[in-house]
């Protein structure tokens, strides 16, 4: 199990260096809290419960990327890819999601989107929202409709 996990972004390039907790693995629980991770290379990762409390992650792909339970306050999502992401119960208010992020298909049953800016943000008909949660009354764009 490695001690250290190099988040990099689309180019290869070290955005920053994570030393992992004994006794964890991974990014599951991460504290990554204000960290810059612009167009972070984070597809498919499992960041379940981690803290990314202010963090930048505009133009991040978090493609397929299970966020549940994490802390989003504050973070910077926009533009990100969080198509078919699994955000079930990440609290992300506020933050901005807003500017054509992606989260088409993406799980938020239960996450916490009360204060989020959601203006622009693109979600197709396999997005799921909290119970009770108006897309478009958020300034959300549907997107794949003919």
């Amino acid at each position: 199990m490695p001690d250290k996990i190099i988040i990099k972004d689309k180019w290869g390039e070290e955005l920053c260096v994570y030393r992992v907790r004994p006794g964890r693995s991974g990014l599951a629980g991460a504290d990554l809290e204000g960290q810059v991770l612009h167009e972070a290379a984070l597809e498919g990762e499992n960041l379940r419960g981690a803290c990314l409390y202010w963090a930048i992650l505009f133009q991040a792909n978090l493609r397929a990327a299970d966020l549940s339970d994490a802390n989003l306050r504050g973070a910077n999502l926009k533009e990100a890819n969080l198509e078919g992401a699994n955000l079930r119960g990440a609290n992300l208010g506020p933050d901005n999601l807003g500017g054509s992020t992606d989260i088409c298909g993406a799980n938020l049953a239960r996450a916490d989107l009360s204060t989020a800016i959601l203006d622009q943000a693109e979600y197709d008909e396999n997005t799921v929202f909290p119970e009770g949660f108006d897309p478009s009354g958020h300034g959300m764009v549907k997107v794949g409709e003919d």
